[in-house]
């Protein structure tokens, strides 16, 4: 669905996203190798993040709603940043829950998989997006509507 440039760059950030969980991972004690966008447990089991694994989908949507926002750009830009790390970081805990969820059950990996962190995803999106707003708004920043 993606136009090749932009495969290659989907391609690049799901490998960089797995190379992190993969330090995350070996730091605190666990057993991994990483092959590009693939995480490899030493039993086999492995899991892959693809295109729309890695919330790129929601962070699109998190900047549509901040950019839309009225707010001053110095406000979005904070919002589009603060709000695009936090997304990622809860991707992250998303795809090492799923690494090892993996290895212990695969019913329980593909209803997490395909359920629970799917809404789980979107609903942090949605509160991040819920709490950039009340901050702008606290900070009374907001321009006027003119009639």
């Amino acid at each position: 669905m993606l136009t090749p440039p932009v495969q290659v760059a989907d391609k690049a950030f799901s490998a960089a996203l797995v190379k992190v969980s993969h330090v995350l991972v070996t730091t605190f004690g666990g057993h991994a190798t990483r092959d590009a966008a693939i995480l490899r447990a030493p039993s086999g089991f492995a899991v892959e993040m693809r295109d729309g694994c890695n919330a790129v989908n929601v962070t699109i949507l998190l900047w549509s709603a901040v950019l839309a926002f009225p707010a001053s750009w110095k406000l979005k830009l904070l919002g589009l940043a603060a709000g695009s790390a936090v997304i990622q970081v809860v991707n992250i805990l998303r795809f090492i829950s799923l690494f090892y969820l993996g290895q212990y059950s695969m019913t329980w990996f593909d209803f997490a998989h395909a359920y629970l962190w799917e809404t789980l995803i979107v609903l942090d999106t949605m509160v991040v997006f819920w709490y950039w707003v009340t901050r702008v708004l606290r900070a009374g920043t907001l321009p006027h509507a003119r009639a």
